[in-house]
């Protein structure tokens, strides 16, 4: 009898597994939606600061052109947004930590950032993948005005 009952539990903890896999591996398959009527985001987009621009149907206004930073300002029926590319992981990585400072909504990828307003970074992940970071604005000291996109583009001169 208690073989019986082992045997049983041990059927049944099976049996949850494989329902749980099942449920996890059909949410996967489901092409991204969620239920909210969101699109699924499509793979991270990667090349230089035009193609990354053309991408986004965006005609870029550069604004920054040096060797290890390309900043363009982007308008779109979105709205407005800076997109910025980066020699460097590092470079990129650096860039974000202090932009932090400033708040707001970025969307990243491989050397690559688009900052904007939330819903205009949601609408350009559609088109160019990535993931979003917001930072709550924090800064310390008198460092001016910050938080919108033009806080941004100048804060890292050519």
């Amino acid at each position: 009898m208690a073989e019986q009952l082992e045997w049983r539990r041990g059927r049944a903890h099976r049996t949850t597994a494989s329902v749980l896999a099942g449920l996890a591996l059909i949410t996967a398959c489901s092409g991204g939606a969620d239920g909210d009527d969101r699109p699924a985001v499509p793979p991270t987009a990667s090349g230089t600061l035009e193609q990354l621009a053309s991408k986004a149907r965006c005609e870029p206004n550069v604004q920054t052109d040096a060797e290890e930073l390309r900043q363009a300002r982007c308008t779109t029926d979105d709205g407005r947004y800076v997109l910025s590319t980066f020699a460097t992981d590092r470079g990129q990585r650096e860039w974000i930590n202090e932009a932090n400072d400033y708040g707001g909504s970025y969307l990243v990828g491989r050397k690559w950032v688009a900052v904007g307003d939330a819903d205009v970074v949601m609408a350009l992940r559609g088109r160019l993948g990535g993931t979003v970071e917001t930072a709550s604005r924090h800064h310390s000291g008198n460092s001016g005005g910050g938080g919108s996109e033009e806080g941004h583009s100048g804060h890292h001169g050519s």
